[in-house]
């Protein structure tokens, strides 16, 4: 809904996704977040909503101890988070989108290929916040794209449409907690 590793020598397509933009990509090491449909070739018309993704439930803990569950896409193979949130206009009802790397990264995340300006937050293994930034897409006439890093080793992030982090709860000292509960976004 897409990460840099090597450096930003290697570009994987990915909007919203791991690429060395803004996410999963389709780059090595490079993560992305905007999503594209399996079917659909980069470069194709954007679609309304992720396609080919499963939607789960997190529990973000808020700076104030509250807790509220939110149904997000879930990016947790290598292809979902290179291919995020690329080419899609919106989020199809869910929240956002989380990309589950299982261990800790230190790769940054880009916007090639990804329309909507994002908001992304990582938090570490454990569920403790360590930053968030906004994410603007990159110009297809750009000769690069910006890359987004974390202030510290992640596990998780999740993007939202750019200004969506404070809504769900997430800033310094919140946490989240990824569930395997499948759910249905709203829209």
């Amino acid at each position: 809904m897409r990460w840099l590793g090597a450096v930003v020598a290697v570009v994987l397509a990915a909007g919203c996704s791991s690429g060395p933009e803004h996410g999963p990509s389709t780059s090595p090491a490079f993560p992305s977040s905007t999503a594209v449909p399996p079917s659909a070739p980069l470069g194709s018309s954007p679609a309304a909503a992720p396609q080919g993704f499963r939607a789960v439930l997190i529990e973000v803990t808020k700076a104030d101890g509250t807790k509220a569950t939110y149904c997000v896409w879930l990016a947790a193979t290598e292809p979902e988070r290179e291919r995020g949130l690329m080419q899609v206009t919106g989020l199809g009802g869910a929240d956002g989108m989380i990309f589950r790397f299982g261990a800790d990264q230190s790769t940054a995340f880009w916007m090639k290929d990804t329309v909507i300006p994002l908001s992304i937050a990582f938090f570490q293994k454990g569920g403790a916040f360590v930053s968030a930034t906004d994410m603007e897409p990159c110009s297809p006439s750009a000769p690069g794209c910006r890359t987004y890093p974390a202030d510290a080793p992640y596990s998780d992030a999740i993007e939202v449409p750019k200004g969506g982090l404070a809504a769900l709860g997430i800033g310094p000292s919140s946490r989240l907690a990824v569930t395997s509960k499948s759910c249905a976004p709203s829209g």
